[in-house]
């Protein structure tokens, strides 16, 4: 395997689902992306997780370790693959590629072709070695290459505790099948190939400062600007994606974490931040189904 696409493997796993990228300072605080959704006495604990984070960006807002120390089990999104399971890893892999012999290029302009040859060519790559992957991952790709070029890298918030319960030997739950998002992913762009790209392209020289925007943001839990930031545009630019995305999964969501009321247990729900922000957040569902929904 050519180290381009050696490098996309390594990667493919933190941008499986729908996440914001932080980097930022360690000043503690009085809130977090941690809420406490309460029927009576029963309570779920529910955190807005980033799925890539620096080194330099733990410990973590206390109020994540909290919420830990008092859940009985973890609820995750999925259950990434194991990086040493090479026939997960293949499975993995052959889900974000084209097959029969397509490829990107033909589902995008010459314009677009020349734009992505010549980015990955400035970073050392080779676009040529990249063009059997679907646009949603391509396109991805492209962020996590500039993140990492930004000095963002590192396991996520998810990573971390699923990590940390292992050690604990707490259960984890997981809402969603890797083949599920594998599925997602694969989908993600399909009909917008030139329009993504071209976007994520144009995005390229502000990814830095985008991700620097978003670090209050998560770690105060200010959902207004994360919002803003990582909702409000997709929702614009690509209705259609942001209603699978994201719109569709909160949906789908929402009666799991129901189903975790009326049990012995406190489960802590980490999924990514943006699913808990915003109009169609699953937050602001719980809270519409007569759920109380307070700052942890």
């Amino acid at each position: 395997m050519n180290g381009m696409t050696t490098t996309f493997k390594k990667i493919i796993g933190a941008t499986l689902v729908s996440s914001v990228a932080v980097f930022g300072a360690q000043a503690e605080q009085t809130q977090s992306s941690v809420w406490k959704v309460s029927k009576g006495e029963d309570t779920v604990l529910v955190g807005g997780t980033v799925h890539i984070l620096p080194v330099s960006e733990f410990p973590l807002p206390s109020q994540f370790d909290a919420a830990y120390k008092l859940a009985d089990a973890v609820v995750l999104e999925t259950k990434l693959p194991d990086p040493t399971d090479q026939q997960a890893q293949l499975k993995l892999m052959q889900g974000m590629m084209y097959n029969n012999g397509e490829n990107i290029k033909q589902h995008i302009s010459p314009e677009t072709v020349a734009r992505l040859t010549d980015y990955f060519a400035s970073i050392g790559g080779n676009f040529e070695q990249m063009a059997g992957f679907r646009p949603g991952p391509l396109a991805s790709v492209i962020v996590m290459m500039e993140a990492q070029r930004a000095g963002i890298a590192g396991q996520g918030v998810d990573a971390y505790y699923s990590q940390i319960a292992q050690r604990d030997q707490k259960p984890l739950e997981y809402l969603e099948s890797l083949d599920f998002q594998l599925e997602l992913m694969a989908k993600m762009g399909q009909g917008e190939e030139d329009f993504m790209l071209n976007q994520n392209l144009d995005y390229v020289p502000k990814v830095g400062d985008l991700i620097k925007d978003m670090i209050a943001a998560w770690r105060v839990g200010d959902t207004k600007v994360l919002n803003e930031l990582a909702l409000v545009k997709m929702k614009q630019d690509s209705p259609k994606s942001y209603d699978a995305m994201m719109t569709q999964r909160n949906i789908d969501w929402v009666p799991k974490i129901e189903a975790m009321f009326g049990d012995d247990d406190k489960e802590l729900v980490l999924v990514g931040v943006g699913h808990l922000v915003g109009e169609d957040s699953v937050l602001k569902m719980l809270e519409e189904k007569g759920y109380k929904v307070e700052r942890f």
